[in-house]
């Protein structure tokens, strides 16, 4: 299956795609306050406007988009990563860890220090696979009766002297 996977640079083409990856991603229904999705409706301007320090991947199969990554540049030295979601069908298959070490890959590239992302509790093979990598948590917060976990990983330690 994962040989059948390439990862790319996302484009305009694609964004009908990930809309839909957003919307099935959403959890029970529940979009989060401030979360509309209008990064992915104006991909080109949340992604790729801020000279190479932000990106989004998809990751496809022969027939279709399966899975997507974004990063975003922060603060100079701090990327957030963002929108990691994977068709339902394709799960499970390690297509989420591939997005997500591609993505931590670009950003040792752009000499980023730090990467956060969040997650809603309810998403235990996300933190799984974000505990995998390395990630540690950082909080955890709740806002309109869901808990969202703040992770990190620091990229000027090497996270496999840290365990």
């Amino acid at each position: 299956m994962l040989d059948s996977i390439t990862i790319r640079t996302a484009s305009s083409e694609d964004i009908s795609n990930l809309q839909e990856l957003f919307r099935a991603g959403i959890f029970e229904g529940d979009v989060r306050i401030n979360d509309t999705g209008a990064d992915i409706d104006n991909l080109m301007a949340g992604y790729f406007s801020d000279d190479g320090r932000s990106s989004f991947w998809v990751a496809e199969s022969p027939e279709q988009v399966v899975g997507m990554i974004g990063v975003q540049c922060v603060e100079d030295d701090v990327a957030e990563i963002r929108r990691l979601r994977v068709h339902d069908s394709f799960r499970r298959k390690g297509i989420g860890k591939q997005l997500l070490d591609h993505a931590v890959r670009f950003c040792r590239g752009q000499d980023y220090m730090k990467i956060v992302l969040d997650v809603r509790v309810e998403r235990d093979p996300a933190i799984h696979l974000f505990e995998q990598a390395g990630f540690f948590l950082a909080r955890t917060r709740e806002s309109g009766g869901h808990k969202t976990l703040d992770f990190y990983v620091d990229l000027y330690t090497d996270p496999t002297t840290r365990r």
